[in-house]
């Protein structure tokens, strides 16, 4: 098969994300992509997969759209690159113009970086910085969350609650404070989700008079929870954690990489969706959707002018990356933009995505599902297995998830394996006939694997 060959070659040069050093060189099962086009990608031998998680949450408007190629090639015949450090280019002009037209409130200050990481990292130091010129070195501290995830240069990692990911890699721990991941289905002793929701903002106060408002920098909060397992907060969690933070005079960085550009139906979520004002909100992947490298943030003019000006105390935002604002990649941006807004794909989410979440909800039929949850067009089902001690699950976990994937690849659907959670976030453009399909797969991928399971003796009816 042609992918063997490219594998061969992967097992000999490549190291990927989030690698697994004792099977390196070893890889004898990944697939191997060579095409997509539209919401399907296609793999060496041509087999054609719906992608579930749209790249990885970012495919927006799909794959091979013309109009972001055509964009990006005239781009770099006009103007491939201008540094940011020193110059302005009109493109980073445009985009910064249309993105702050859709921030909340005052958010309309843009910054923009290579990615989702480099962002949260350029946030949390612009915050550290705002601390520094202020006259409060001392506040430093971070709130964040269990399971939630900021990316994975050394600070966006610090403050990342993805417990498994934290294996020998260093962290900051000096500092950062995590907090209960908003999930109530991990929290069964809750009768209702007002009652968890009352727990986890009691905890948040408590957190920060244990602290001391005056030592805490910021909060930071994905508005749903993605690469943890799309955990979905209590209704009123994110209005009542945001008016606790500003009462408290700490600042609120709400991190959309995931769930801004479309993925909720909205450019942004933080107010439409939840109904909060952030003073940063950062974004990443689908602002290209997924064509080329971007991420960046936008700050309140509030945060802003207590930092500049005669307050700036004559100090510089010494933070930047070499692609910072590329043209090539805001060309990429803005031609994505255009279709997202001529195409209405932000109210096929609308439309489509309540449809979306009640046909996943039909897989909680199977004994293997523990609990469905989403919104918009992101959405989780996560797997569980009765009567195992915490070993044995712990190990069951990794496997169920490989060969819920592994059955639905062979049924031509891509599906995002996170341990035990099957995580599903397709492009915008999916249709209802598209659903159907991924859902039917999905529900067949899940059948075969309890069949295993029972086979292997690790279910028992």
């Amino acid at each position: 098969m042609k992918s063997d060959s490219y594998r061969d070659k992967y097992n000999q040069h490549l190291l990927h994300p989030w690698g697994d050093l004792s099977a390196l060189g070893e890889d004898d099962s990944s697939s191997v992509i060579v095409r997509g086009e539209g919401a399907y990608i296609f793999d060496a031998e041509g087999n054609r997969l719906l992608d579930g998680p749209a790249g990885m949450w970012c495919m927006q408007a799909g794959y091979g759209r013309r109009e972001i190629a055509d964009a990006v090639a005239e781009q770099m015949m006009t103007l491939s690159y201008a540094t940011t450090f020193s110059l302005i280019n009109n493109r980073e002009v445009e985009l910064a113009q249309r993105i702050a037209a859709q921030t909340p409130g005052d958010l309309n200050r843009i910054y923009f970086t290579t990615g989702g990481s480099t962002a949260v990292d350029a946030a949390l130091r612009l915050c550290q910085l705002a601390s520094n010129i202020q006259g409060a070195p001392q506040r430093k501290q971070i709130l964040t969350r269990e399971k939630a995830y900021h990316g994975s240069t050394y600070l966006s990692a610090s403050v990342t609650g993805k417990e498994r990911d934290k294996t020998a890699m260093d962290t900051i721990r000096e500092g950062v404070h995590f907090l209960s991941a908003p999930c109530h289905y991990y929290y069964p002793q809750f009768e209702t989700e007002a009652a968890f929701c009352d727990f986890l903002i009691a905890e948040l106060e408590e957190k920060i008079l244990e602290i001391g408002a005056e030592n805490i920098m910021c909060f930071i909060a994905e508005p749903i929870l993605a690469s943890g397992g799309v955990i979905v907060p209590p209704a009123d969690y994110h209005q009542r954690c945001w008016q606790m933070v500003k009462g408290y005079g700490i600042t609120y960085i709400a991190d959309e990489v995931v769930t801004g550009f479309g993925r909720l139906g909205h450019w942004f979520a933080s107010e439409k969706v939840f109904g909060i004002v952030p003073d940063i909100i950062i974004f990443a992947k689908g602002v290209t959707s997924g064509y080329i490298p971007m991420g960046g943030y936008a700050v309140s003019d509030q945060f802003m002018a207590e930092i500049s000006g005669d307050n700036a105390d004559g100090c510089l935002y010494s933070n930047g990356y070499t692609w910072s604002g590329n043209p090539v990649a805001c060309a990429a941006a803005l031609a994505s933009w255009d279709i997202l807004e001529k195409e209405n794909l932000l109210q096929n989410v609308l439309e489509v995505g309540p449809y979306f979440q009640e046909q996943l909800r039909t897989l909680a039929e199977n004994p293997l599902v523990g609990n469905v949850r989403g919104t918009g067009l992101m959405a989780a089902v996560e797997m569980t297995i009765q009567g195992l001690d915490e070993e044995d699950l712990l190990e069951k976990d990794y496997a169920i998830g490989e060969m819920v994937d592994s059955h639905c690849q062979r049924l031509g659907l891509l599906v995002r394996p996170f341990i035990n959670i099957c995580i599903i976030s397709p492009p915008l453009i999916i249709t209802r006939a598209q659903v159907d399909e991924l859902v039917t797969a999905l529900r067949e991928g899940l059948r075969l694997t309890l069949e295993d399971l029972r086979e292997q003796g690790i279910w028992v009816d």
